[in-house]
């Protein structure tokens, strides 16, 4: 007889891949983005310098540089990707679903599939964004278009602090996106096995 209070299994994924990724989720990547992302990108916008190295040149071309700060983009990314789990989850605990009825209601299934399905949309949507919003590689130098600014700059170069520490994390979290995808599509895999039968059901 199973003695797991029923709030505690609302909290944790019916799935093992689930359970993995809600870990992986909470723990590594947010640590990654939370931590290391404060000390690669902090101070960012202090250190990029053009020439001349005037305030409110460098002001504009970072501007231009970065439509909106990588933390942000990445903190935005988390939390969306956050939602369709909430959402079930959310709806499981007013319908007083417990952990083992998410795969034995095919209605449930369903749902579930569904909020992990659009949880894979999401982290896509956002690989696209992040590839066109910070490409694959930081560049030491950034030509920067100041002519709206004042005619005399035109076209100004622009120093990138640590851009070989940015173009690591760069990576970092492409690497973190696409694993999560993986681990979306694993999980997806799993209760179709379960409900198929080829895999028994997770011990709560």
């Amino acid at each position: 007889m199973n003695s797991t209070p029923p709030g505690l299994r609302l909290l944790r994924p019916p799935t093992v891949i689930g359970q993995f990724h809600t870990l992986f989720f909470g723990s590594v990547r947010m640590f990654f983005l939370g931590v290391l992302g404060f000390a690669v990108y902090g101070n960012e916008a202090l250190h990029f310098s053009c020439d001349p190295d005037k305030r409110e040149l460098n002001l504009y071309c970072y501007n231009q540089f970065r439509p909106i700060t990588p933390q942000v983009f990445w903190a935005l990314q988390l939390v969306t990707v956050l939602v369709p789990g909430a959402v079930f989850h959310l709806y499981a605990a007013c319908k007083n679903i417990d952990q083992e009825e998410i795969l034995q209601q095919p209605t449930y299934t369903v749902f579930y599939i569904k909020s992990v399905l659009l949880r894979i949309v999401l982290e896509v949507i956002a690989f696209w964004l992040q590839s066109h919003l910070f490409g694959f590689k930081v560049h030491p130098l950034y030509m920067c278009d100041a002519s709206a600014l004042e005619k005399m700059f035109n076209v100004t170069k622009c120093m990138v602090p640590e851009h070989f520490e940015k173009t690591i994390f760069l990576s970092a979290m492409y690497t973190f996106t696409i694993i999560t995808i993986l681990l979306c599509v694993a999980e997806i895999f799993e209760i179709l096995c379960r409900k198929l039968g080829f895999l028994s059901q997770p011990v709560t």
